[in-house]
């Protein structure tokens, strides 16, 4: 279950590849209206994962066309299905897709700003980034990559930017030091970033041992990076005889839906903290891949988000809520 969404139809009016591994898909909604939504906003996508459907929330990238939404979706090995059911799209296909959200609050009243993107989190950004130099602030933007050739959307960042744009390629051994970064703000700057797990961890350290507010780094994730392999695990249900098997290609959440025992969320991306479900016992290790728990609350294994973390081995869970209830 999610909160206050409208699902409408779109059409792939058009598909292009930026990288390698990262694809463009242009889509028009079918009722001939985009409504108003802020920088940093996604939409939610019902994607075919091996026959069945399943939903995906994919960041807006900046778009001159207002009659459009505009996505990048990264071709993941890792991931759960959904990158390969993106991908498979053509030109004309149908979707259904939600209206626009943003978990991103952003206080626009500042006169600093550092926007930090690594990888395929460089999707939300680009909205961002033009918003800042319509209200004309120079805002740099560090953008972290293995090469310059897997940065998507560099052409535009580029010329929106100008030297604005620092890219940290790993191949030319130009890594992002983000210690050195935070420090070099001004006081009233407000860093907004989204990038992967490691990196939005460190970034965290990074502004905390700089003496920043915690309010003033803003972030977004995504839930495909953990710090364990992606493997198959057991999930037990407190309370029942159930024992489920989470595949490398679903969520624990997917699973838990699938089989019945309903649990409410909302970003699916380990941000909002609205799934999160009590955890009883762990028989191996949970690999927490949200950015909602703090680090003690990770390290005390009481809860976890099932839309994105993880575990190896067995978890035991209590989701309070029991199937057989709804038959009463």
């Amino acid at each position: 279950m999610r909160f206050a969404e409208q699902w409408s139809w779109c059409t792939v009016e058009a598909v292009r590849d930026v990288t390698p591994t990262i694809r463009e898909f242009r889509l028009r909604p079918e009722n001939g209206r985009v409504p108003p939504y802020p920088a940093g906003s996604h939409i939610g996508v019902s994607v075919l994962i091996d026959g069945q459907p399943a939903r995906r929330s994919y960041s807006l990238v900046e778009n001159s066309d207002p009659n459009t939404y505009r996505i990048a979706v990264r071709r993941a090995p890792d991931s759960h299905g959904g990158s390969r059911g993106m991908w498979s799209l053509t030109p004309g296909a149908r979707i259904e897709t939600s209206n626009p959200a943003s978990l991103l609050e952003i206080d626009w009243t500042r006169k600093n700003y550092c926007l930090i993107a690594g990888g395929i989190g460089i999707t939300p950004i680009t909205g961002i980034a033009a918003a800042l130099r319509r209200r004309n602030i120079d805002a740099p933007l560090h953008y972290a990559v293995k090469s310059r050739g897997d940065a998507a959307f560099l052409d535009e960042l580029t010329a929106l930017l100008g030297d604005r744009l620092i890219v940290h390629a790993s191949d030319e051994g130009a890594r992002l030091d983000l210690d050195a970064t935070f420090r070099a703000l001004p006081d009233d700057a407000i860093a907004i970033m989204c990038g992967p797990m490691r990196m939005l961890e460190a970034a965290r350290r990074a502004w905390n041992d700089a003496g920043r507010a915690p309010a003033d780094l803003r972030y977004e994730t995504f839930g495909s990076s953990g710090l364990k392999p992606t493997a198959e695990f057991r999930v037990r249900l407190k309370g029942t005889d159930t024992e489920l098997v989470v595949p490398q290609n679903s969520s624990m959440l997917d699973a838990l839906n699938g089989a019945g025992f309903e649990v409410i969320s909302d970003c699916q991306r380990g941000e909002c903290g609205v799934c999160a479900v009590d955890v009883v016992s762990v028989d191996g290790e949970i690999d927490h891949r949200d950015v909602f728990f703090s680090d003690q609350q990770k390290h005390d294994n009481r809860k976890i988000c099932p839309c994105v973390s993880r575990a190896i081995g067995v978890v035991t869970i209590d989701t309070l809520y029991r199937p057989e209830a709804a038959h009463r």
